[in-house]
């Protein structure tokens, strides 16, 4: 049985790429969440946007159906099974080399450098390629943020919130920020606040293009209204910190995580990398947030502050030297229909892991079997939380 947060929540997915559908299920959402599902739908339009994206975004429109676990558009408290359907499975081609039963087509023998295909086919003893990409593919990520979708309105109903935006896109940096308009991040092709920034990374994505090549880049998600005390220091498993790092390095892609000053705090001694203590009033504050919002594996309160960055997709217009494995000889690595930044998007994909992994630490602490009684269980914690130090300790 599992020991840490996963046994209170859990999720799955199954799909291939060029598959009939992408499925999921989550396990531990309380009975009487009222959903939106257009909000979920708007959600999976985002992941589809973004400057860079490829000619596949042109034909999917991204809908999720329910098949178990809602009724009248309000959670059960059982498993919740979604699909969300490939339109591109639709076409006679895609068809014909993907159908379940009957797919067939010449084999994909040459591997791309930084794509599973080479270690998936001796892992899994496939000579096709395609039958290690189609689940290693991005693709997959559709169902994820679907998922997160439905669990973001869960966690807002406890007034916890997600947001997101690039900072980074190949060498363009935009400027820092500890808080932003969300409203210019959803305006932007780039998901960047910083406008001036923003169309130097367009052009940026433009060059790369030309080129025949592919650009990563960096991005922040914040949360806002995660009470203290989330997460745990008891095992290393339950470190709040360690679940989100675990989550997000879970992303085709991403190649570092990083939690308030991340890596920068290296360089700075214990006098600047802290978060001292002050009294406004009779409230305790700080006066920064280096933490990132979590300190010994528990929220701390402020707001989590997390920077993901993402390397350049692997499959290039200008393909890669590579072998074809079947034939023991060089050939360019396989060249794929594909995007040249999957910036923008990876960011709606890091807030959908963010909101996934946040769940079991939140249902853990706060958790019940609907609706009424998680919100009755946080109500009492922060009543409790306040009454601590509310009073001098009488002796």
């Amino acid at each position: 049985m599992p020991n840490g947060p996963e046994r209170m929540f859990r999720y799955l997915t199954a799909g291939e790429s060029h598959g009939p559908a992408l499925v999921g299920i989550l396990d531990g959402i309380p009975a009487h969440l009222k959903l939106d599902v257009a909000a979920i739908d708007a959600v999976l339009a985002r992941r589809q946007g973004g400057y860079g994206r490829g000619a596949r975004m042109k034909i999917e429109r991204d809908e999720v159906e329910f098949l178990a676990g809602v009724r009248g558009s309000e959670t059960l408290g059982s498993p919740i099974a979604a699909i969300v359907r490939n339109r591109d499975y639709q076409t006679p081609k895609v068809r014909a080399l993907m159908d379940p039963l009957t797919g067939a087509g010449d084999p994909l023998t040459n591997p791309r450098p930084g794509h599973a295909d080479f270690a998936g086919a001796l892992k899994y003893r496939q000579r096709d390629l395609r039958n290690v990409l189609e689940r290693a593919s991005a693709r997959e990520t559709a169902m994820r943020v679907c998922l997160g979708a439905i669990c973001a309105q869960f966690l807002a109903a406890l007034g916890i919130t997600t947001r997101s935006y690039v900072h980074r896109i190949g060498a363009v940096d935009a400027t820092e920020l500890d808080d932003w308009n969300q409203d210019d991040v959803e305006a932007s092709d780039v998901r960047c606040p910083d406008a001036d920034a923003a169309q130097r990374m367009i052009d940026a994505i433009d060059a790369a293009k030309a080129a025949g090549d592919t650009l990563g880049g960096q991005f922040i998600v914040r949360v806002d209204g995660l009470p203290a005390g989330v997460g745990s220091n008891r095992q290393p498993a339950q470190r709040l910190d360690g679940i989100l790092a675990g989550a997000l390095m879970g992303m085709q892609t991403v190649k570092a995580v990083e939690i308030g000053l991340g890596a920068g705090v290296a360089a700075k001694p214990g006098s600047q990398a802290h978060d001292v203590f002050a009294m406004d009033g009779r409230d305790v504050v700080r006066t920064s947030n280096r933490a990132g919002g979590i300190e010994g594996g528990m929220s701390n309160g402020q707001p989590i502050v997390v920077r993901v960055s993402v390397k350049p997709i692997p499959t290039l217009m200008k393909a890669l030297p590579s072998v074809n494995l079947h034939e023991r000889a060089d050939a360019p690595a396989t060249v794929v229909r594909s995007d040249v930044c999957v910036v923008p998007a990876g960011a709606i994909v890091g807030e959908a892991m963010v909101r996934l992994a946040l769940m079991g630490p939140v249902l853990e602490k706060y958790g019940g079997d609907s609706m009424e009684e998680t919100l009755e269980n946080l109500r009492r914690s922060n009543e409790a939380a306040e009454a601590l130090f509310a009073q001098p300790e009488r002796r």
